[in-house]
């Protein structure tokens, strides 16, 4: 007897004899398709429940950002498996429905394009009139990811002497390298760092990468090669603060960075000071960048010594540390001129609203909503225009 077994352990086997055998075979596919939509939609709301539970659980179980996106990434890859899944049961069934949504991104007109053309098998006119003509084309197309290509470059140095004096050996001189006598090249030492600093992929991982190739280096040669790009980029980076602390107007903040404290076998608590410029909201001719410098502590004095030479405004948050900046005795120049924050001011407010309702600070939410949106219409006009704007209707 012909039976089927759902793979819910619950639900009862389901009798295929009675059903003619003729339809057996696609009511059989209907019904192994039902089961995985089943497992798909339970997959969907076990990782819902566990959304849920980062957005609304208690603030000591809650997920770090990493871990947040993962967990959307994981919903969105199930979703896509589960439209995927629909739309070949469609096909099977020729069962018509709206075409999906999808955000195919856009492929920029400078990549390169790799054309294949797919001829039919025959082009033979199938009532013998001959060879056919082309009268069109159709094109397709797609995104195509060439994994990363390691290779060894070879530098040959020939040697060249005279046969008939004996004046000696003549040869080239050796490129210059960053590493002397190293393994790697520039663009293997600029790979290395852009995937430590740019996509936050450790040492470690980067070993594990290149051991999958066949590459043995380990995660400390990798850190060696790092400082040493480190120490030959000290020039560009002071260049790049001098220019940025020669703007008008500037953006501060730090953040917490873990560091290796070495001989305690655990982290400490760094900071990484943030020196901005983005003059693009107001038209201004500089091209935005930022300056990042470590620093062990959070202490104002690390701010002075950053901002020497800087004495335009300079907006911040209200962390006290930077309030050495606005006085005469400042150490590096004259006393800044400090703005503030409109984001910090509201969150402040905010977290009033959300604790008391109070009435105050939903006003106070309300103006601030309608300066952003003031804001917002005139972001890019010139100085003057900004200021007109602002006199008339903040």
């Amino acid at each position: 007897m012909a039976r089927y077994y759902p793979r819910m352990s619950s639900t009862s086997p389901i009798d295929l004899s009675a059903i003619p055998e003729s339809q057996r075979a696609a009511v059989l596919a209907l019904l192994q398709e039902n089961d995985a939509l089943k497992d798909a939609n339970r997959r969907l709301e076990h990782l819902v429940a566990e959304l849920n539970h980062v957005v609304h659980g208690k603030r000591s179980e809650k997920l770090s950002e990493d871990d947040r996106q993962l967990a959307f990434e994981d919903l969105q890859t199930a979703v896509a498996e589960v439209e995927t899944r629909k739309e070949q049961t469609a096909s099977s069934t020729r069962t018509p429905r709206a075409t999906r949504q999808r955000n195919l991104g856009h492929l920029p007109a400078d990549l390169p394009r790799i054309e294949r053309v797919i001829e039919p098998a025959s082009l033979e006119c199938p009532c013998g009139c001959g060879r056919m003509h082309q009268i069109g084309e159709d094109r397709t197309e797609r995104l195509d990811i060439v994994p990363a290509q390691l290779r060894v470059l070879v530098d040959i140095r020939p040697k060249y002497a005279c046969r008939i004096c004996s004046d000696g050996v003549i040869q080239a001189v050796a490129a210059p390298r960053l590493l002397e006598g190293g393994l790697p090249t520039e663009g293997a030492i600029a790979h290395v760092l852009v995937s430590k600093f740019a996509d936050h992929l450790p040492f470690y991982r980067q070993s594990q990468i290149l051991a999958r190739s066949g590459i043995q280096i380990d995660r400390s040669t990798l850190a060696d090669w790092a400082g040493t790009a480190a120490f030959h980029l000290g020039p560009v980076v002071d260049r790049l603060a001098e220019h940025i602390k020669s703007s008008g107007k500037l953006f501060m903040d730090e953040t917490t960075a873990p560091v290796l404290d070495p001989g305690r076998g655990r982290t400490k608590t760094g900071y990484l000071w943030a020196l901005a410029r983005d003059d693009r909201g107001w038209g201004g001719e500089d091209p935005p960048g930022v300056v990042f410098t470590y620093q062990p502590s959070r202490a104002g004095a690390h701010a002075e010594q950053i901002l020497q030479g800087f004495d335009g405004i300079l907006q911040l948050d209200g962390y006290t540390g930077y309030d050495r900046l606005t006085r005469p005795s400042r150490n590096g120049g004259a006393p800044i001129t400090v703005a503030h924050c409109w984001a910090h001011a509201r969150r402040k407010l905010k977290e009033v609203f959300d604790r008391d309702g109070s009435e105050i600070a939903a006003e106070g939410l309300r103006r601030i909503a309608e300066l952003y949106r003031i804001e917002a219409e005139i972001r890019g006009l010139g100085p003057g225009q900004r200021l007109s704007a602002r006199q008339a209707r903040s």
